[in-house]
Order: C-alpha cells, then structure tokens, then sequence
C-alpha cells in the first residue's frame, strides 16, 4: 500500500496548549498537583516525556486544560518542532501543540520520528529574519507528509522505540547512580552522619578534627583558565544542561573561534547563575572534555573548580540544598532576571572532611560517575545508530 500525503490534523485531533500567565508574574497559579510541561521539558524529554520542572494548583489548572497520556507535543516557540509523547497527564502552555492521533489513522511514536526525521529543517524556512523562532497552528497544518498505513507505521516505530527504550534505560540507571552519590554526600557532609560520627563529637555545628573554612578556601570559583586566542574550542550553552544529572545534552554544543569569558577544564563544575536556571537545579559537570582540552560556555555559568576537595565533592556540594539555598537568597533585585554574584560564596562555610574520610566518599562516588560516563557512551551510539535510521525508515525506502 502506498504512503499518502496527509496533514497533521487529518490523523488525529491538533491544539494548542493554554496558559495566560508566566510563572513570575502570577505566582499563585503554580505549585500544585497537577504537571506543568514546558518548551525546555519537552526539549529534554526521550520518547516520553515524564519528567517537568513546574507544577499547577486548582486555580492554575482552571485557566490550562489537562491533556491525557499518549498525547504528541510538538513545541512550537523557542525550541522549534521537539516532540515528545506524555508518559502522564499533562498541563502546557500555547508555546506546545497538543497531538492526539486517531488510532485507526496513526501511531503517535510514528509522527513523534516523522518530526525528528523531515520536519524539523522544514519548520526554518517559516522563522527566517524572525526576531523570535516561533510556528503557528497555522503553519503546521499546512504542511503533508508522507504517511502509510497505520500498521506500518506501529511496525516502524516498534523498530525505532527499541533504541529509545535502551536509551530510557540507560538514563534512569544514571539518574540512580547520581542519586546515589549525592544521598551519600547529604547523608555524611549535610547530616553529619559519616562513618564514625558515633563517636565524634560536634562544636559548634563542625565535627572534631573537621576545619572549619569557607568555599574559596577550598573551590576556586571562576578560575583564570587560559586558551590560545581564535583556537577552536567547544562551546556549552545553558540549554545543555540539565536540571537532573550531570548529562549535558550534547546536541547543543558547537565549535567556535570566538571564546566568552567563561572558560573551563574536565570535571570542573557549571553552576547556572540566573533565574529561573538556577532555581531549577542547572549544574554541569564536565566530565565530556578531554585532559588537557579547554572549553568556553554561557557568560551566566559560574565555574567551580575544586582545590582541597575533589570534583565530585565539588559536583555534590553545588547540586546540594544548603548550597543552592546561600545563592538563591543572595541574588540581588526583585525583578526580572536575577543573577548570583560570586562574592556570595565568600562567606559561606564548607566544613572540610579530614582526608581519609573524603577518601571514602571520593572511592564509592567515582564508582557511580564512572559508570555514568560509560552510559553516556552507550546512549551517544544508540542515539546515533537510530539516527542514522530514522531517515531510512521515514521515506519509505527501507521496508519493515
């Protein structure tokens, strides 16, 4: 049976999100049951997207509508044409179209890998000269694609989700081990609860044989990290970080000639200074570069490299409560978009650990980290395999 041009609409049913207000400017809308996805979740999501960084009350609720499981979203304002299917009932703003497809005409995965395959170069040519990368409804009915039967389409998106679902494998394994590290560094350096503190005993709110210091005594923040001029070093925009772990997405990165001021060397340390990143838990860790490679990001990081601590104590410490909480209260301003200054952390206190316990901590860590990386790995080669793919199956010319 031959694909047939269709529109978006002829498969299924298509709206936009709803949401009048944003989070700073009607506070009381936000903060209860009911999930909230935006532009940057959908953007970070895999196949499903399960995952949000906001959340609606009742009257939040009442001015957005619910969209339930399987539903496609397709963003359609500052991150042009991601996709991801719900993995929960949903909230979404107008920035998101909404794609419940018909059963009988189409699989949501298929038109989730249609737009990851064909569209999303398509979508350029509406956004051109736009100040603001932006697509209408409108704009998005316009266009057919190629679509075959239904059946087809749940056999070639069955091919292609096998690499998502290892892929969501791989990532949930990461974000246990992450989690693991950092309940050990809240569980021995935040509760004072170590090996041994039985017998310690606690002046002051520092242990015995402890040094109480402060942050710059044992983390450099933002240090002088030197390159050759006009040399061609990879650049991380804060859109590569993630709110969750320490993988970054590495499709955000590029290549320039022109570096910003915020250079960085491997397992340094990226903490977004800017509302609402830093709010969100934005921290990078950069475990990607090579030994000796330099690399340059967003002007809002703040690089934190560790003298007297390693860097994964330095990597727990910054996506650590007590930390985030001394920089959120020390920005400055009421409005609009605030930024942490670095001389916040010149008096907040590290107490050091004595060496051999930060030993410990750094031996059962680096295990954990280690096998991030090796994951991250696995996932970058999944994730090309079914790139390379995608393209193969989406046209037709490969049949299934």
């Amino acid at each position: 049976m031959s694909w047939q041009p269709k529109s978006l609409d002829e498969l299924g049913f298509v709206s936009r999100g709803r949401s009048r207000h944003r989070p700073r400017d009607a506070a009381h809308l936000y903060g209860g049951p009911h999930p909230f996805v935006q532009t940057g979740d959908v953007k970070h999501a895999g196949l499903y997207l399960n995952e949000y960084s906001q959340t609606y009350c009742e009257a939040g609720l009442e001015q957005s509508r619910m969209w339930p499981q399987g539903t496609l979203c397709i963003t359609i304002a500052a991150n042009i044409a991601d996709t991801a299917i719900l993995g929960i009932d949903a909230c979404f703003p107008d920035s998101v179209i909404g794609f419940i497809p018909d059963e009988s005409k189409a699989d949501a995965r298929f038109v989730k890998y249609l737009f990851d395959a064909m569209l999303k170069k398509r979508f350029k040519q509406f956004t051109q000269g736009a100040a603001q990368d932006n697509l209408s409804q409108g704009k998005l009915l316009s266009l057919k694609f190629p679509i075959p039967s239904v059946a087809e389409q749940r056999r070639i998106a069955s091919v292609l989700s096998a690499y998502d679902d290892l892929i969501e494998n791989n990532r949930r394994r990461m974000q246990l081990l992450e989690q693991a590290a950092r309940l050990l560094y809240k569980e021995w350096f935040v509760h004072l609860r170590f090996p041994g503190h039985e017998h310690t005993q606690i002046i002051d709110g520092v242990p015995e044989e402890w040094e109480d210091t402060f942050l710059p005594e044992v983390i450099d923040v933002n240090p002088k990290t030197r390159v050759e001029k006009g040399k061609e070093i990879l650049y991380v925009p804060m859109s590569a970080l993630s709110e969750a772990g320490m993988a970054a997405d590495t499709g955000d990165f590029e290549y320039r000639n022109t570096h910003t001021t915020v250079k960085f060397k491997k397992n340094d340390v990226l903490l977004a200074r800017i509302t609402p990143c830093l709010e969100n838990g934005k921290t990078g860790f950069a475990y990607f570069l090579a030994d000796d490679e330099v690399a340059c990001g967003s002007t809002e990081f703040i690089v934190l490299r560790g003298r007297r601590v390693s860097p994964a104590f330095t990597y727990c410490l910054a996506r650590s409560y007590p930390f985030r909480g001394n920089a959120i209260k020390s920005m400055i301003g009421s409005s609009g978009r605030q930024r942490v200054q670095v001389s916040c952390f010149n008096e907040y206190k590290v107490p050091l650990p004595p060496k051999h316990l930060l030993n410990m901590f750094d031996d059962i860590a680096n295990t954990a980290f280690d096998q991030i990386r090796v994951l991250v790995t696995q996932n970058d080669k999944l994730t090309k395999a079914r790139d390379l793919l995608l393209p193969k199956l989406m046209n037709g010319k490969v049949a299934v």
